[in-house]
């Protein structure tokens, strides 16, 4: 414990105790000291050390110091030199504040009048190699006063990724006490109800969104303590659903101060120590709403009489390494978000702003800093040389995938007839060549469309379509692949460690599962062949005209590994190539400008690339961005699942064409061929018969009279519920089960569900001859079998 040097001499009272001033005094200089300290100081033993630490308690219980701990005192509005603090809130600017205390309710005790202050937690330090924590953890900080405020200094994160849970208030009318506030999860798999009993909580309105904590302790019945976190919306607000997935997956919302002031602080580039590119014509084709262009493209017929038919391509990529310097505010902020996630109605961005759409984005008519590529291709769409190099670029056009494509069908408009014979047509001739190389490679030929949601103005669904692939979209993404090759040979040929995007073969066990389904539907597939991109593009070719062509493209997909990014290369399978590296989207990408900085480092082309430390902590890079990755694609998952939900929600009743994707003992997943919206057919709806589920068979087969429900088949549903909180939707089976084949095996018995367990004795529908509603269908919980006393069989 800290102790003045030069304390005021002590006024004793006549007992031998300091009078209280004296006592005050001394803890105001001192932060924090306890009584053994205090006692020695002023030279008290026995009963007077004990006198004093009843004195010490009197004083604060009645409001005049702060007690820190059993034996631990301190000055009113002071903080220890350490101890244990909560974040518990994010502010406009991004800086994240913490209160002290939390652990043990310290802070918020009824008889301190005095509350302690807030502390701004400081910037992380580069040496710091772990996840900055969120909202909620608990943390264990060195505590600093400045001369406007306290500073948090972070030790050591005690809860990272501390379990929270995002929820709607549900408030009765015989509201007595906390216990009358519920929360129902808003996620689908949660099976456990919880009681708010702690925070903020006597504000709370039914209907609120919020962020909770699981309070600890063993609840075997009723529903689960929490405390209130945060307010985060109402259940009714349109925008919700990007909302509460970006908490529900700790998503970073915004920027720390010192980051918007480094992005504020960027100059426009100049020449300096880059080659001057502003003579290639590059263009940008990018969405109709992008805001952000981070590559631009160009391409003519290779002059060199060595190479006839073949084609010179460039693509320039936004130089982001200029403007985000390793170790920077920017650079941890883009490191600790690792990508942009995007939601129908928000974008949220890596980099700020002012970067992100302003002086990285390669807009037309401005000159911008690029690290280009240029490529050269052979007649075959071989690619024989490329260099890098770091020049100035400026866009001749902006176009969108639609405009160009539009062009070159021959509807040109005024920004494109211009253009089109010196610059599109070259393109779409080069795609061409490059096409040839593409096919003679054989990458995985999968047709995975998207869903984009459509909004207008308020947030509210208008339209769910299918995006539709255009030749342009194909184009520019061969051509930043060939990118991302050249990328990745370059610093393989310079033995500079890189980022690898990787993407490992179908393990034994998948393919076996594939082997088994394609049985069903009467198609060979040899299990010990291995597998090979080749192999199973023969199989889509052979069925893309055939009933079974959808599903087949679906297990497929399923068969595959998950890419993912790596310090080691282990080659990607998908694209058939031996390495591969991402290098086109830096303003969206940490891994990308990850190597960005190595090509700056390996070719010597500044002083801003990859440094000794970020190469020492290459593995634990790529394994943090690929975590943050998925993070993303799951919370852009359930946005849309949830904004689908809110566009089906006045279509109850309505009658659907769909797809089985999923046969589970529980129920079938289906996919409605018009929106491409999921959803599930409970087995407890199924009143025909008891059905058991097949796994080699991939179908629910009936126990009496051996109908089925077999993956991949189309079916006509109803839909009966759809959960906007959840993104649930619940279907009912309209279609009927296909008759029983003659010549297929029994199903195999024993993998009854506790579904089936439970209608064998309750009979077809349950109870009341119907699927479950209201809470537990909210939940995504669509049958749960029950003894009389709440236990599950």
């Amino acid at each position: 414990m800290k102790t003045p040097s030069t304390p005021r001499p002590a006024q004793k009272k006549p007992d031998g105790l300091p009078d209280d001033d004296t006592l005050l005094e001394v803890l105001k200089s001192a932060r924090e000291l306890d009584v053994g300290a205090l006692a020695r100081q002023f030279g008290l033993k026995g009963e007077d050390r004990r006198a004093l630490r009843q004195r010490l308690k009197q004083l604060a219980d009645s409001g005049k110091l702060n007690k820190s701990g059993r034996k631990s005192f301190g000055a009113v509005g002071a903080l220890p030199e350490t101890g244990v603090a909560e974040v518990v809130e994010r502010d406009i600017d991004g800086d994240l504040w913490v209160k002290w205390g939390q652990r043990n309710g310290m802070s918020d005790h009824p008889k301190l009048k005095h509350k302690p202050p807030l502390a701004r937690l400081a910037p992380l330090k580069k040496a710091i190699a772990q996840t900055p924590p969120a909202v909620g953890d608990r943390i264990y900080v060195r505590f600093e006063q400045t001369s406007e405020e306290w500073i948090a200094h972070l030790v050591k994160v005690l809860d990272q990724g501390a379990p929270k849970l995002v929820g709607v208030v549900r408030i009765g009318k015989a509201r007595k006490g906390p216990r009358d506030i519920r929360l129902e999860s808003v996620d689908r798999k949660s099976k456990d109800s919880y009681t708010l009993v702690a925070g903020a909580i006597d504000a709370l309105e039914d209907g609120d969104v919020v962020i909770a904590a699981p309070q600890g302790g063993n609840h075997r019945y009723g529903p689960k303590p929490a405390r209130l976190i945060e307010v985060i919306g109402k259940e009714d607000s349109p925008r919700i659903a990007s909302i509460m997935a970006i908490h529900a997956h700790g998503l970073k919302v915004g920027f720390d101060s010192s980051t918007e002031a480094e992005a504020e602080a960027a100059q426009a580039p100049d020449l300096k120590g880059r080659e001057d590119l502003r003579h290639l014509p590059l263009i940008t084709i990018d969405p109709q709403d992008a805001r952000d262009h981070d590559d631009a493209v160009y391409a003519h017929a290779d002059d060199d009489d060595s190479n006839p038919g073949g084609y010179v391509v460039w693509v320039a990529i936004a130089d982001v390494a200029h403007y985000v310097k390793s170790g920077s505010s920017l650079d941890r902020d883009a490191r600790e978000k690792g990508n942009s996630t995007y939601f129908p109605d928000r974008v949220e961005p890596m980099l700020p702003h002012v970067l992100s759409s302003g002086l990285c984005s390669l807009q037309e008519g401005e000159n911008r800093a690029a690290l280009a590529v240029r490529m050269v291709f052979n007649a075959e769409g071989n690619k024989i040389g490329h260099q890098f190099v770091r020049g100035l670029m400026r866009s001749a056009a902006k176009l969108s995938y639609e405009q160009a494509q539009a062009a070159i069908d021959g509807t040109p408009d005024d920004k494109t007839q211009p253009i089109l014979d010196t610059l599109l047509r070259p393109l779409w001739a080069a795609h061409a060549c490059l096409s040839r190389g593409r096919r003679e490679r054989q990458p995985l030929a999968i047709n995975s469309p998207e869903r984009k949601v459509q909004l207008d103005s308020e947030g509210n669904v208008v339209a769910i379509t299918a995006r539709v692939s255009l030749e342009a979209h194909q184009l520019i993404e061969e051509m930043m692949i060939q990118a991302n090759v050249c990328a990745a040979e370059t610093l393989e040929k310079h033995r500079t460690p890189l980022i690898y995007r990787v993407h490992e073969q179908p393990s034994l066990e998948k393919v076996g599962n594939l082997a088994d389904f394609l049985a069903t539907i009467g198609l060979p597939w040899n299990k010990g062949e291995p597998p090979r991109t080749e192999r199973f593009n023969q199989l889509l070719n052979s069925q893309k005209d055939g009933p079974h062509a959808e599903i087949i493209n679906e297990v497929v997909l399923r068969t595959q590994m998950q890419a993912h990014y790596s310090a080691e290369n282990f080659g990607h399978f998908g694209l058939n190539l031996d390495r591969y590296a991402h290098f086109t989207s830096p303003i969206r990408r940490y891994a990308d400008l990850i190597v960005h900085r190595a090509l700056i480092r390996a070719l010597k082309l500044g002083d801003d690339g990859l440094t000794d430390y970020e190469v020492k902590t290459m593995a634990d890079t790529a394994e943090h961005i690929t975590a943050t990755e998925r993070r993303s694609m799951q919370a852009e998952r359930e946005a849309i699942e949830r904004y689908v939900a809110a566009f089906l929600e006045d279509k109850v009743g309505a009658t659907f064409e769909g797809r089985i994707v999923g046969v589970t003992r529980f129920g079938l997943f289906v996919k409605l061929t018009e929106t491409g919206a999921d959803g599930i057919i409970p087995a407890s709806s199924f009143v025909d018969d008891y059905y058991i589920h097949d796994d080699t068979a991939h179908a629910l087969v009936g126990e009496r009279h051996h109908r089925r429900w077999t993956l991949g088949r189309k079916i006509e549903v109803q839909l009966l519920e759809a959960m906007p909180m959840t993104g649930g939707l619940v279907f009912k089976a309209l279609s009927e089960p296909e008759a029983p084949d003659p010549n297929a095996p029994r199903p195999r018995l024993g993998v009854r569900s506790r579904v089936d367990t439970a209608l064998r004795r309750k009979g077809p529908g349950g109870p009341k001859g119907s699927p479950k509603t209201g809470k537990a269908r909210q939940k995504g919980i669509t049958e749960k079998s029950k003894t009389k006393k709440g236990k599950r069989r």
